[in-house]
């Protein structure tokens, strides 16, 4: 019996501290080896390439279940073959409430659609609605089921919690061993000023961004971070649009708090004025936060390199710009309320974020693969199976050309959504093949994995997801309410 299904040969292997020359030996789609001179049955040349750990987006939405029973454009197959396109292996996706239902029934249901995905996958669980059923029954359930992360939000609607609808969350997570996400935006203060700026007639797309100015978000972060001290119970703040609001994490991590933050890919290249664009252009680029102003790219990079900002993500949404469920779904002359936000990103958070960080001098490699894999998986409790490369991971793979220059189009995203807010942009840096477990699911573009072959991946106890065991008085408010 061979000692190797495959060797990878000649790259240069990196993790989130080193980069070496190494080959790489895969067994059962395992790594079995790292060492100079491996030999197989079977070789893959990656001389000239870097080859890094399989990207983990830890914050996508891929056939999320929409009121009435629709659910979003973009399916699990759809998205599987845009994740891998992109060098993404392993993704968490989203789990929805509807108000006044349970957890259980959409759960089952996301798993029956996840049944055709190629990448593999796991569930943040949503909660709009923290009923007694669904802090106290409900929500341990789900996480003995291997879904170990919630996700509020303190804004929108319907989704939007209350401070103490977050502290029951806060509570039932700290329970039941769960890790806790955020989307912070004041939700009465975006109230108010939407509802002023339709007043004054201010109904285009370049008003999303004036609805919910930076301090919105700055104020709903330090709220959110200050409850979940209360509670003693870990958060990571989603998508982070700027240095201010970063500020508030940092401030938290330096008092030792279990606070993380996170960004997308649009925060260093998108800014509020692509909103602006003629006509209903501007749509394209809505998504919350907004993004903001072309100087706070350089802020973000910095919190990158602070290491405040740990994780980069795409928060795909499944919004088309065209057709019934699509940007347009309520018409072309529709107010900026009434369009659905979110841009989609999972084949281009890659490439972006090696150009824009690694091919521009901004971070270097190593840093690049624990914002994309490592940390993403460390995080969410994927590791060590997920997100590094090292002896007994699952061989989930990218061989990457660090010189490539490639002009994006929506035909390279290869999702189901019918444009690409990155359209024309240049990029230093592309995805040449993707392993996952060992087998080689995308070559120069070309995505061969079969639909059905991505595997659910249960989340147990981990330590990043343990409070610290500090509570104002010492008194554990979780237990009781």
């Amino acid at each position: 019996m061979a000692e190797f299904d495959l060797v990878v040969r000649g790259g240069t292997v990196v993790t989130g501290s080193d980069a070496v020359r190494a080959d790489i030996g895969i067994r059962g789609g395992r790594i079995t080896a790292l060492a100079e001179s491996l030999s197989g049955p079977a070789t893959l040349d990656a001389g000239g390439l870097y080859v890094l750990p399989g990207g983990v987006d830890t914050h996508c939405h891929i056939e999320q279940l929409r009121a009435g029973g629709d659910a979003d454009e973009e399916t699990w197959e759809s998205g599987s073959r845009a994740c891998l396109a992109g060098g993404t292996t392993s993704v968490i996706s989203f789990s929805n409430q509807f108000k006044g239902s349970g957890l259980l029934a959409p759960l089952a249901e996301y798993h029956r659609r996840a049944q055709r995905a190629m990448v593999d996958y796991g569930f943040h669980q949503i909660i709009t609605d923290p009923t007694d059923a669904v802090v106290w029954q409900e929500i341990p359930q789900i996480v003995e089921q291997g879904v170990r992360s919630l996700k509020v939000f303190l804004t929108y609607d319907p989704l939007h919690l209350d401070d103490r609808q977050y502290l029951r969350v806060l509570a039932a997570a700290r329970r039941s061993g769960a890790f806790v996400t955020v989307h912070c935006e004041n939700y009465e203060a975006i109230r108010w000023r939407t509802e002023a700026l339709l007043a004054d007639g201010r109904t285009a797309p370049k008003y999303h961004a004036w609805s919910r100015p930076r301090m919105i978000e700055r104020e709903a972060t330090h709220r959110a971070i200050a409850l979940a001290e209360m509670v003693d119970q870990p958060i990571q703040v989603f998508h982070v649009s700027c240095a201010e609001v970063a500020a508030e994490i940092a401030q938290a991590q330096e008092r030792g708090l279990k606070v993380w933050g996170e960004t997308c890919t649009q925060y260093f290249v998108l800014t509020a004025a692509d909103q602006d664009r003629p006509g209903f252009e501007g749509a394209r680029f809505m998504c919350s936060p907004s993004p903001r102003d072309a100087a706070d790219h350089a802020g973000m990079w910095d919190m990158v390199r602070r290491n405040v900002i740990d994780v980069v993500s795409s928060d795909h949404s499944g919004w088309c710009y065209e057709g019934a469920r699509g940007k347009r779904m309520n018409g072309a002359d529709a107010s900026f309320r009434d369009i659905p936000n979110g841009v989609p990103g999972l084949t281009a958070r890659l490439p972006i974020l090696f150009s824009e960080g690694v091919a521009s001098g901004r971070i270097d490699i190593t840093q690049f693969v624990r914002l994309v894999a490592t940390t993403p998986a460390r995080l969410f409790g994927l590791a060590p199976r997920k997100g590094s490369i090292a002896i007994g991971a699952d061989a989930d793979l990218v061989l990457w050309d660090a010189t490539k220059k490639t002009r994006l189009n929506n035909a390279m995203m290869q999702h189901a959504i019918d444009y690409t807010p990155y359209d024309a942009m240049e990029v230093t840096g592309w995805p040449v093949a993707t392993l996952r477990r060992g087998e080689v699911v995308m070559r120069d573009g070309h995505v061969q994995a079969e639909p059905g072959s991505g595997q659910f991946l249960p989340r147990g106890p981990y330590d990043l997801a343990k409070p610290r065991g500090v509570l104002p008085d010492g008194f554990d408010a979780s237990a009781f309410a």
